[in-house]
């Protein structure tokens, strides 16, 4: 590129696109898995509330999507090891996702191509879950080391404000190029997700917030979170599952524990 297209770099936030209809999405038949001893306690955190923080990969939705991008432009196998990797908490994480971004470089259009093709798949009753939250009139935020333009039409498919997304911001050469990815974004650094949380209770003056993820990112967001719900309904950590003291595979149990 020229010195005057590396020097000016777009950074397009939002490529929405209608989502097809995908019928009834199957429930998981995974049992409940459940750390009893600290339950009460936990679920008694979980009715009182006054915020609700999500992950997004593998917890509101069914798939990584850097992985789910990654096999759409041919890079599939190298992306998901090191994916892997991260979630285990093995690896540095801003440094796993330059590494994932750089095997991938993934441009506009190619981004625009993957969320028209492979919209991103619910959970099983996130849906249900989410609606009973903003029936409570229960604040709930994403928080994701994933990418805003991925995330953005699935916060839209929940109701859930965009102002309430918190995760990364690609950048672009003006010809749609990758161009790297906002390193002031606190969701691109380790312990980023527990930045966010600490600047939400302080800016909303929460005195609960509760974070419900699947990864090692979410587990050592808690504290500042005051409560950490671990989720395995679609894939199991087993560091998350031992050190979690409330671990669920199916969203039906937080609805009937509100």
């Amino acid at each position: 590129f020229s010195s005057q297209q590396r020097s000016a770099v777009a950074q397009p936030d939002r490529l929405y696109f209608s989502r097809p209809s995908r019928g009834n999405e199957p429930v998981s038949k995974m049992p409940i898995i459940r750390n009893m001893d600290c339950t009460d306690p936990m679920r008694n955190l979980w009715r009182n509330a006054d915020a609700v923080c999500f992950d997004v990969d593998s917890t509101v939705i069914m798939d990584e999507a850097i992985d789910e991008m990654a096999k759409f432009c041919g890079k599939g196998e190298a992306v998901a090891a090191l994916t892997k990797e991260a979630m285990k908490g093995s690896m540095n994480f801003r440094e796993a996702l330059a590494m994932r971004l750089n095997i991938i470089k993934p441009s506009v259009s190619q981004i625009k191509s993957f969320l028209q093709n492979e919209p991103a798949r619910l959970s099983p009753r996130i849906k249900e879950l989410v609606e009973e939250l903003h029936k409570r009139r229960i604040p709930v935020y994403l928080i994701s080391g994933g990418f805003r333009v991925l995330i953005q039409p699935i916060a839209q498919e929940l109701n859930i404000p965009i102002q309430n997304v918190y995760a990364n911001r690609l950048k672009f050469y003006f010809n749609g190029e990758y161009a790297g990815f906002d390193e002031d974004e606190p969701t691109s650094r380790q312990g980023g997700k527990g930045d966010v949380i600490k600047m939400l209770k302080k800016t909303h003056r929460y005195n609960t917030v509760v974070l419900i993820g699947d990864g090692a990112t979410d587990l050592e967001a808690c504290p500042p979170a005051d409560a950490f719900i671990g989720f395995g309904g679609n894939v199991v950590r087993e560091e998350v599952r031992a050190r979690a003291k409330w671990f669920v595979s199916d969203f039906k149990e937080l609805i009937d524990a509100l």
